[in-house]
């Protein structure tokens, strides 16, 4: 019988290799210092610079974990903007008067857009966002996660980056608790116990120190 797995052995692709951050790497919170689970070191892309008419060249190079910082900071803010973007159209919807966003137009991400185009279209899909359109509006219940985030997932991580696909049995259904992430909750949500497991076998696993809160925004950015 082989060897049990850890987590770690799950994210081996071929094309790229891969390792361990600083001891912090399961770190989940929204600090600009926060590291990365998983940290790409197999790039490097050095600049340089010389001078017309010069003899000495000036060279400067990146490090891998500033290439990686750097890559890993614009995707933040991507992620922002997108979620930026369907905040304000249900906002804008519920001054209207009308309260309610179409699913296609909740999916921000123009990676998801093209690979999924035209399927939200198709009859299943249409029956799927009719039945979604009535009980946001009719049914007089709380609804969750929050439309703006429905589709949090594919808008937070672009379909060229997903490494992992985790799903959740359901949302959670405690008051501002869902965020449309799979085990995560908002930064001053008492972590729930399945995510506090997941976070004990990492620690387990890999040895980081376990996150102080259960927002894992940065994981699905990463």
């Amino acid at each position: 019988m082989g060897s049990s797995k850890t987590i770690m052995d799950l994210f081996q692709p071929a094309a790229k290799r891969f390792k361990l951050s600083s001891p912090h790497c399961c770190a989940s919170d929204n600090t600009p210092n926060s590291e990365p689970l998983l940290q790409v070191v197999s790039r490097k892309l050095p600049l340089s610079s010389k001078s017309s008419g010069s003899s000495s060249a000036t060279t400067t190079s990146l490090t891998a974990e500033q290439q990686s910082r750097i890559e890993f900071n614009r995707y933040v803010a991507k992620s922002k903007r997108n979620l930026k973007a369907c905040s304000q159209k249900v906002s804008k919807a519920k001054e209207e008067g009308s309260g309610y966003v179409k699913l296609e137009e909740l999916l921000a991400e123009e990676t998801w857009l093209e690979v999924l185009h035209g399927e939200l279209q198709k009859p299943y899909a249409k029956r799927l966002c009719e039945f979604v359109e009535k009980e946001i509006k009719d049914s007089g219940v709380d609804i969750f996660p929050p439309q703006h985030l429905i589709f949090n997932a594919l808008n937070t991580t672009p379909f060229d980056r997903v490494k992992a696909v985790i799903i959740g049995q359901d949302p959670y259904h405690g008051p501002g608790q869902a965020m449309g992430l799979s085990f995560s909750v908002p930064e001053g949500v008492k972590i729930p116990s399945s995510l506090a497991n997941i976070f004990k076998e990492i620690h387990q696993d890999v040895g980081c120190r376990l996150p102080s809160h259960g927002n894992l925004e940065k994981w699905a950015v990463q």
